[in-house]
């Protein structure tokens, strides 16, 4: 299982998280989501706010100053009385919808926690007054985290749902193959499931493996020309240094895989390997080229060269992949990249159903 800190109250992963965060919102009930750092707490938050075509307003607390949540006093010489500017980030229109996301809400000075606290209280601050259909949602580290936290006074506390987010291997593996995550950053993680989250709240390492750190050695791997010792050291500086001398030595054994080009069009049918690490970013690349050249026959209205293509796709894991390698491509390709795999098509289609079909029913 992958660690994880808990506390007194019930943990809950990802994928559950969304829903539990969505219910909160359409009561209108501010929330709490709280977790250990790097964990996708704020990608959660897009993410609810891109599947229901709501603007997300993400205010980093930390980095705030109480003006620009209070406003800044000026004279209004029209009704000769001081008056307040309006803080620019905050919604204005009465007919918004936004979800104001008070992040690190815990971690701002109390000055700014201040502000924040009567903005959730009160659903007011001075006087501006949040519009009535603008849902809150805070998020913070937990004390248990080692960061620097200041405790949440009992009567806000009280006014707000509380959720607990903990890290899952599964649902992080469908964001990252749908999210394009490097295959040699997927393909290792599947096989060493507790690697994707390696936090020790008593360490003093400055680097340690969250899923946030592992998306940059993915954006790493994509981006850079580096190699050997150097890139090492920039994978070491995300992940820490164990991770990253055996992430390299996965990626090592990864890099004399074939190229999925060449077994999707046939060429290539065996492999010549048994690690199994390696075979996972294989699995991962292949699903990867398979969404790729399917977008493109879309495109191209050429969808006979692409259901050749699956074919060798099928034949192939058939003959050099083991039972649980097989429902994992099949779980990415159907269910992450939904793949319109056609039975009429693919020769391989009915041997295939045959030896998995039970097993692959329900993804």
């Amino acid at each position: 299982m992958v660690k994880t800190t808990t506390t007194d109250s019930r943990t809950v992963r990802p994928s559950d998280v969304k829903a539990e965060v969505l219910a909160c919102i359409k009561a209108q009930r501010p929330v709490m989501l709280w977790g250990p750092p790097g964990i996708g707490k704020s990608e959660i938050i897009e993410q609810i706010g891109k599947d229901t075509k709501r603007n997300v307003i993400d205010l980093r607390l930390l980095l705030l100053e109480p003006t620009d949540l209070r406003g800044i006093p000026y004279f209004n010489s029209k009704e000769n009385k001081m008056d307040w500017a309006p803080p620019v980030d905050l919604p204005s229109d009465p007919k918004d919808t936004s979800i104001l996301f008070l992040d690190e809400i815990n971690a701002a000075p109390q000055s700014v926690q201040a502000a924040a606290y009567q903005l959730i209280l009160n659903r007011r601050i001075g006087t501006y007054i949040l519009p009535e259909g603008v849902s809150i949602v805070a998020a913070g580290n937990r004390e248990s985290d080692r960061g620097v936290t200041y405790r949440m006074p009992s009567p806000l506390a009280n006014r707000m749902l509380h959720i607990e987010m903990a890290v899952n291997f599964e649902d992080w593996q469908d964001w990252a193959t749908n999210n394009s995550i490097h295959p040699d950053v997927v393909g290792y993680l599947t096989f060493a499931k507790n690697d994707l989250y390696d936090f020790d709240p008593r360490s003093s390492s400055r680097a340690f493996a969250t899923p946030r750190s592992w998306s940059f050695v993915s954006d790493m791997l994509e981006s850079s020309d580096l190699q050997g010792s150097r890139l090492t050291d920039i994978i070491t500086g995300a992940v820490g240094e164990g991770l990253a001398v055996k992430f390299n030595a996965h990626r090592d054994v990864a890099g004399k895989l074939p190229n999925p080009s060449d077994i999707l069009s046939g060429k290539v049918k065996k492999l010549d390997t048994n690690e199994v690490s390696a075979m996972y970013s294989l699995i991962t690349s292949l699903c990867y080229e398979l969404k790729d050249e399917c977008e493109k026959a879309q495109k191209n209205k050429k969808m006979s060269t692409w259901h050749s293509m699956a074919d060798c796709f099928l034949q192939y894991m058939m003959d050099n992949f083991e039972t649980e390698m097989v429902v994992l491509g099949a779980r990415i390709a159907l269910k992450n990249h939904q793949l319109p795999f056609s039975p009429k098509e693919l020769k391989s289609f009915k041997e295939f159903y045959k030896r998995y079909g039970k097993l692959i029913v329900d993804v």
